[in-house]
């Protein structure tokens, strides 16, 4: 970018403009983003009793073939306290137990009693070790007080080693302090045991409930409402808008370096933004010298629903009924923008070339990757990513914008189911953590129906993700070269951030030519552009 236009960071006005058609519940969302009463209205299509209790008695009343066959939850010899003193008052008591809210409430503060007595163990346990690391509390590798995680990586590694008594034990401990509301900790409670419950079930009747009953995600909303999840998640949170943001600074510093600014555009969407980017491009394009060119192309290659893996993508998949096209194609008319859009749907990534997308010799092709790549398979015999790339390679695009999750990954081997789950709840456990402080801890629709969304994460066994070096090292080998973004995308980029969190950083890596989205100083996304290496055949 050289200045032609205004950074591609402001999203609210044009975005309004882009959701015309749903504007009558826009202005009391505005008014009060942290305000859900309106929401009551809505219908979810899927809906039914807490699948954590539902499905773990399912669980183990079907008899799972192993020697310790699980037909109750008695713990025994439980490691961790979680008996609650009685109240002396019997009014009290009959009080609870005819309010039904009243017990709620009261539920929900024994559980959070409960996640603080197994905090001040673990740290009455780690004390002397931690002395050392005192300065250095807020190190992204400091899981002090993350209880979750202490009680659902154990008994991951419990169903690994075929270790069912401690399985038992931890998932009744892990029911009893399990909460979808509440803390981080109690959150990712709720959905790992979700998750392991849903590993551990051989019955299909076991797993197709756990997958439908009781929880929020995108395919579960009515249209309009998951569009405004969306929108109100980009507003309080960067972990989708600062990718947006960086993918279409790159856009217009590829469109600035064509010669021919007559070209058409053509931008291969590869991507979980569901549309929200493209407005503020749209509206940057009508500031360049000379204006937008003359047509631009958007090709959404859709998320195939052809294997389950795929279904378990999250954010890949929208509800049915939504498309967005026709409000992004009225938002371009009122802009003078002669706009096209091609939806590719259910169509295998690995499947695809210049027929597929229709690539033309007079447009300038730009792909725009953003948190699906990793879906393809990866193993010793099968390597559909770097095949992917390859393919994009022989496309001879002007650009590649990669994002793609960052969790560091120090295991030689991923593969079991142990070590995978880990570094899920890790991914986890930085996605409710954020979002509760995006959404300043209040309890919203659209905040249950994302993080019933990045739950998905849980129940992938295969590899999540590589992280930025193995990527990088891909993009390299198949032809591609990295290119450092613009001083103006860069300020664009950190300006959009200052609006959020101050935990929230953003790092600038030269070395691979990549930007880093940064939680607490975890990492959690990168963003790369890429050029064609000419001297790489």
């Amino acid at each position: 970018m050289t200045g032609e236009g205004p950074e591609p960071n402001s999203t609210s006005d044009h975005i309004m403009g882009w959701l015309e058609d749903s504007v009558s519940f826009l202005p009391s969302f505005l008014e009060d983003p942290y305000d859900s009463n309106h929401i009551n209205s809505y219908q979810w299509w899927c809906q039914g009793q807490d699948p954590i209790t539902t499905s773990t008695n399912s669980l183990f009343s079907s008899g799972i073939t192993t020697e310790d066959t699980i037909t109750s939850i008695t713990p025994t010899n439980p490691t961790i306290p979680i008996h609650e003193p009685v109240p002396s008052d019997s009014w009290k008591k009959r009080k609870v137990l005819d309010d039904p809210v009243a017990k709620t409430s009261q539920n929900n503060h024994q559980k959070k009693n409960r996640g603080r007595r197994i905090n001040e163990r673990t740290a009455g346990n780690k004390r002397g070790s931690s002395r050392g690391s005192a300065n250095n509390c807020n190190n992204g590798n400091n899981k002090e007080g993350r209880w979750a995680e202490q009680l659902l990586n154990p008994c991951a590694m419990a169903i690994t080693s075929g270790n069912m008594k401690r399985v038992q034990h931890l998932l009744f401990v892990l029911n009893e302090l399990a909460s979808s509301t509440g803390d981080a900790n109690h959150r990712l409670a709720w959905h790992g045991l979700r998750a392991l419950t849903h590993h551990l079930s051989s019955a299909p009747s076991i797993s197709s409930s756990l997958a439908s009953v009781g929880t929020h995600t995108f395919a579960c909303t009515e249209p309009r409402f998951f569009q405004q999840s969306l929108f109100k998640f980009n507003e309080v949170s960067p972990w989708f808008a600062f990718p947006n943001n960086i993918a279409n600074s790159s856009i217009l510093q590829i469109l600035t370096q064509e010669p021919d600014r007559t070209r058409n555009l053509h931008i291969l969407d590869i991507g979980v933004s569901h549309g929200m980017q493209w407005p503020t491009l749209l509206e940057a394009l009508t500031c360049r010298a000379g204006g937008p060119p003359p047509l631009v192309r958007i090709t959404v290659i859709a998320a195939t629903t052809e294997n389950d893996q795929n279904l378990e993508t999250p954010f890949s998949i929208g509800p049915p009924g939504d498309n967005c096209s026709s409000r992004l194609l009225n938002f371009a008319s009122s802009m003078n923008i002669n706009l096209q859009i091609h939806r590719v749907d259910n169509h295998p990534l690995r499947n695809l070339n210049t027929q597929t997308i229709n690539a033309s010799p007079d447009e300038a092709l730009i792909v725009c990757a953003q948190f699906r790549l990793h879906c393809l398979n990866h193993s010793n015999t099968l390597d559909e990513r770097t095949e992917f790339l390859t393919m994009l390679r022989n496309l001879e695009p002007k650009g590649v914008i990669l994002s793609e999750n960052n969790m560091d990954c120090s295991c030689i081997d991923c593969g079991d189911f142990a070590t995978g789950f880990s570094r899920r709840a890790e991914y986890m456990w930085r996605f409710l953590e954020s979002t509760s402080s995006a959404f300043k801890g209040r309890e919203t629709e659209e905040r249950r129906v994302m993080e019933g969304e990045a739950a998905k994460a849980l129940t992938i066994w295969g590899e999540m993700n590589e992280g930025k070096e193995k990527w990088c090292e891909r993009m390299r080998v198949v032809g591609f070269v990295g290119e450092l973004l613009g001083e103006d995308a860069i300020d664009g980029a950190r300006a959009l951030l200052s609006k959020y969190d101050s935990n929230w950083e953003m790092r600038v890596e030269e070395k691979d030519a990549c930007v880093g989205l940064w939680w607490k100083g975890q990492p959690i996304s990168f963003c790369s552009l890429w050029k064609l290496d000419m001297d790489t055949q």
